[in-house]
């Protein structure tokens, strides 16, 4: 019998841009291709613009965490000119992030990831316990006899993969309306310091532009406060109750084990390996062998698979690189060239090796570094759930999620420390916000930040007081590259390679391993 081949596109829930061939053959994943269907083109809209309108254009590079990759730009900026933020700026920064990466991890748990595993139709048979579930369950069964299921429309309800009962279901779509609040109250708490979300406007290179007052502090506190109450109350206790019913995705979904971090959310000293979430990288598996990253080195990019020109040779780091577009594939929905170029996104390797980034790499690199929060959460849910110091069952499918959710928790943990210190340092009269600096004529520059869902890395090159160049290496790069030029796959299309499917019609164990890449 002829091996089968599956495309989902888009394979997002909400929208993007990701295209998902597998090829199956013995009820499993033999082969995988991703194909990211846009070009952003962003280096070439930089090329000659003054160097400072980098950091406002990188924002647009995603409309979900836009936060990150405008500090990623800003910093990046700020290694060309030789600029340090002052503390005050340090903090306001953090918590912005903060406000950006709770609601952006709320969002993908429950809106983007959650209906992977719980199956929102059940919820309709289910025995409703208090009169607010009961109340739920009216409103969803409304929604459903409507006949207008948007986004929901074309799930595989009734999957045998859908393994809770019918009343945690129901619990479960209860904690999936109140999320739809709880994520906007943590972009209200960001556009309190920011300005606006998303695109926020007042964190350029030097530093920010917001000066708080003790009032607008305390606004950012009530809410983002709320939002830890949902986390420590809602998402947590739903990350366990669930989890033991899919508990056998350990086995499934482990990619290459490699995992990279850039860092994010700063100490006092900026030190990118004394981030809350610190720098670092593991290859193979092994978080007894921490190693440093060299942005200029340890870094390269292939596009033998890509949609671009390849004027430099396989592995040069981005900083030397270009990125001139040359399509080669059909015009809209169709055939990949499954042996030659096929996406969007260059091959971005860490020491010539694929490595995966996001909230599973950055819990394994905090841990590995001796992180206490990070310690304290992995070994406690490791051993909630039966599995004391079983690390490795982290290194897949099942890890992504935990880790998640761990990762939130850690940022909700400490933000109320970087408020406290604020508060200390404008109580004292530290009212430094912003380094002033000179314009170098030229200069390069390379920062590297992580997003929610991974790795940022932004380099550029500024001859005669303009952007000479501006190469991005957003999270997609790592996570969601093709074959490199080696033919080895990127990170998701290998945790691909195994999965059992059991109906090639409806795929949702497909879905559930690309989702926890967070597409």
């Amino acid at each position: 019998m002829a091996n089968k081949r599956i495309v989902i596109d888009p394979i997002t829930r909400i929208e993007g841009h990701l295209r998902i061939e597998v090829e199956i053959a013995g009820g499993k994943v033999v082969d995988a291709w991703n194909t990211t269907t846009l070009f952003r083109g962003y280096e070439m809209i930089l090329k000659g613009r003054e160097p400072r309108d980098a950091w406002h254009f990188s924002h647009r590079i995603c409309g979900i965490c836009p936060t990150s990759h405008g500090h990623a730009a800003s910093m990046c900026l700020e290694d060309a000119y030789g600029v340090t933020p002052p503390d005050n700026a340090r903090l306001i920064r953090n918590l912005m992030e903060s406000s950006q990466l709770l609601y952006d991890h709320i969002l993908w748990f429950y809106i983007l990831n959650g209906f992977d595993y719980v199956d929102i139709v059940s919820a309709l048979s289910a025995k409703p316990k208090t009169k607010t579930l009961k109340k739920v369950q009216e409103r969803v069964k409304a929604f459903v006899d409507s006949g207008q299921l948007g986004f929901l429309g074309n799930a595989y309800w009734g999957h045998p993969e859908y393994k809770l009962p019918a009343e945690l279901n129901l619990e479960l779509t209860a904690s999936y309306l109140k999320s739809l609040k709880i994520k906007s109250l943590a972009n209200e708490a960001g556009a309190v310091f920011g300005g606006k979300f998303p695109y926020i406007i007042s964190s350029p290179p030097g530093g920010v532009t917001c000066i708080p007052t003790l009032t607008q502090i305390a606004d950012y506190q009530d809410k983002m406060l709320k939002v830890k109450d949902f986390i420590d109350d809602t998402l947590i206790p739903d990350l366990m109750a669930i989890a033991p019913y899919y508990l056998y995705l350990k086995d499934y979904g482990g990619s290459h084990k490699s995992y990279l971090s850039m860092g994010v959310l700063d100490a006092k000293n900026q030190d990118p390996y004394d981030r809350l979430f610190p720098r670092g990288a593991i290859m193979n598996g092994d978080l007894g062998n921490l190693q440093k990253v060299d942005l200029m080195k340890d870094i390269g990019e292939y596009v033998g698979h890509s949609w671009y020109t390849d004027r430099c040779g396989g592995g040069i780091n981005p900083s030397e690189g270009i990125t001139e577009p040359n399509f080669t594939g059909k015009e809209g929905i169709g055939e990949i060239d499954h042996e030659g170029r096929y996406d969007w996104t260059k091959a971005v390797r860490f020491k010539g090796k694929p490595a995966e980034g996001g909230p599973l790499a950055q819990m394994l690199i905090a841990y590995a570094s001796g992180s206490e929060p990070a310690k304290k959460l992995v070994d406690g849910t490791l051993a909630a759930v039966g599995a004391p110091g079983q690390l490795d069952i982290l290194f897949s499918a099942l890890g992504r999620v935990v880790a998640r959710v761990l990762k939130v928790k850690m940022v909700a943990d400490a933000f109320p420390v970087w408020i406290d210190e604020l508060v200390a340092n404008i109580k004292r009269g530290d009212n430094n916000f912003y380094t002033d600096y000179d314009l170098a004529s030229d200069a390069t520059g390379v920062a590297g930040w992580d997003a929610p869902r991974g790795c940022i890395t932004d380099y550029t090159t500024i001859k005669g007081g303009r952007l000479e160049t501006w190469q991005a290496v957003p999270a997609s790069t790592w996570n969601f590259s093709p074959r490199d030029d080696k033919g080895v796959r990127g990170p998701a299309e290998e945790a691909l390679i195994g999965v059992p499917v059991q109906d090639p019609e409806n795929p949702l164990e497909v879905l559930r391993i690309v989702h926890s890449y967070d597409p």
